[in-house]
């Protein structure tokens, strides 16, 4: 009988990840099924708890639970602990009954190498602006601190929760100034206007053709990140190639910390190629 991998969230129904990893299993001759999982805030603590007498290999998370379901692991390790957010649960057996909850986050390792191989760049000595304080935009966070992004300015609708975050990560700061400021600040135009690397980790845009900025701030000399992946190319892409500024669209971070999952799981080589024309597929399937 197969094993299972799940990914959860609220709402599910648009995830890429069960094609994405479905070619993965089936290339690598992996007996294993990925399902998707609707599961509701106030009942993520006892799904969690039923996985351990389970024979899942795993989960994945998404929004709303990468933060709230630490609460509900043994232990997280590698940058998990650092970004304060899960996107990906190994379940380990161990002698007697039940089974250890291991978070870990592979969202810093997608959007890192998405950069790099994607838009040939890194954080470096940019001043970025990124746009969310959820749980994709800490791993975000801590992407550019470690990089040494020359600032970096988290702006979010609720200010107070950007604050939040770059309190967070004050004792990791090292070179990089930080500051938050709400979306509805006037002074955000300007701070655009300078910035050389804009990030969308907000869901602003998924499947829609909102955008979360005012994109006639977006300069040319900016290189233009969306981590939304449906549609392929967002509004706010559109507007940023209209302004001649680069554009990275959000389905290589995707497939890239999916690919970091599926190694964490079954301890087999991602078969990355095959795992991206599967998610581009199931996109275009979707449109």
């Amino acid at each position: 009988m197969s094993r299972a991998i799940y990914v959860i969230g609220h709402p599910i129904g648009h995830s890429l990840s069960p094609a994405i990893h479905h070619a993965a299993l089936a290339a690598s001759g992996i007996d294993a099924r990925y399902e998707a999982v609707d599961v509701a805030p106030s009942d993520l603590g006892p799904w969690v708890q039923s996985i351990r007498s389970s024979d899942a290999l795993g989960f994945n998370v998404t929004v709303p639970h990468k933060e709230a379901v630490i609460a509900h692991l043994d232990e997280i390790g590698g940058d998990a602990m650092r970004v304060g957010a899960v996107n990906t649960v190994i379940r380990l057996n161990t002698p007697g009954d039940g089974a250890l909850l291991v978070g870990r986050n592979t969202d810093t390792v997608g959007f890192r190498r998405s950069l790099a191989e994607e838009a040939d760049a890194t954080l470096r000595d940019q001043r970025v602006v990124l746009l969310g304080a959820g749980g994709a935009a800490r791993a975000i966070t801590l992407v550019a601190i470690q990089d040494g992004a020359a600032e970096l300015i988290v702006a979010n609708r609720h200010v107070e929760r950007a604050e939040r975050l770059l309190q967070d990560f004050a004792s990791a700061r090292q070179t990089t100034d930080t500051r938050a400021v709400g979306l509805d600040d006037p002074a955000l135009g300007r701070t655009l206007e300078e910035a050389t690397v804009v990030i969308n980790a907000t869901s602003v845009g998924l499947r829609s053709e909102a955008v979360p900025i005012d994109p006639g701030s977006i300069s040319a000399h900016s290189l233009v990140v969306d981590i939304v992946y449906n549609p392929p190319e967002t509004a706010l892409l559109r507007a940023a190639t209209e302004r001649g500024a680069r554009t990275l669209p959000g389905l290589g971070m995707l497939i890239y910390q999916a690919a970091a999952a599926f190694e964490l799981w079954t301890g087999t080589p991602a078969p990355v190629s095959i795992m991206r024309e599967a998610g581009q597929r199931a996109l275009q399937a979707m449109l």
